[in-house]
């Protein structure tokens, strides 16, 4: 299976990084083939929402979004891993979402979609916006969630790290069929 793994976090040993890291091993481990888009190390411009891939079936932007892309079109199982910005996706990993428009109908397929994110807050709504956004991008792009992890009360990597979460993220990858 090919799993292609979009990270948010601009901080290479964060929390987030850490989940990516025990997920993608667990996948290695039963035989997937993984690409890792570190969104917050590429050049991503964001949507501009100008409308000239609707009229050239091209994005105005030849960024990273081309390497992504071929990566995208190809892959049985998208994961997003995100630090929690706000109560949603960091930035970073909404540029590469709201860069998806360009490519709608070539990403309307049946894929799988996980969802990790991490939040230093413990509260049992924090992750009800990022829940949310994520759960209208999937029905709209016809995708199938197969997984959501939420580490939340993980304001470090320290702490983190004494959690279950990373061993979470690794059985979520091992899981992945």
């Amino acid at each position: 299976m090919r799993v292609t793994v979009i990270t948010g976090s601009p901080h290479w040993n964060g929390t987030s990084a850490l989940l990516a890291e025990k997920f993608i091993a667990g996948a290695q481990e039963v035989g997937h083939d993984i690409f890792r888009f570190d969104a917050a190390f590429e050049d991503v411009k964001p949507c501009i929402a100008c409308n000239h891939c609707a009229s050239h079936s091209t994005c105005v932007y030849q960024d990273a979004m081309n390497i992504l892309n071929e990566n995208l079109f190809c892959a049985d199982a998208v994961t997003f891993v995100t630090p929690l910005h706000y109560f949603g996706f960091s930035a970073q990993v909404k540029a590469v979402i709201s860069r998806f428009h360009a490519n709608n109908a070539k990403l309307k397929q049946n894929k799988q979609a996980i969802l990790m994110a991490t939040s230093s807050k413990s509260d049992d709504w924090t992750m009800g916006g990022l829940k949310a956004v994520y759960e209208a991008m999937i029905r709209f792009l016809c995708w199938k969630d197969v997984g959501k992890l939420f580490a939340t009360g993980c304001p470090s990597r320290e702490v983190i790290e004494q959690s279950g979460f990373p061993d979470m993220a690794f059985a979520l990858g091992k899981e992945l069929r």
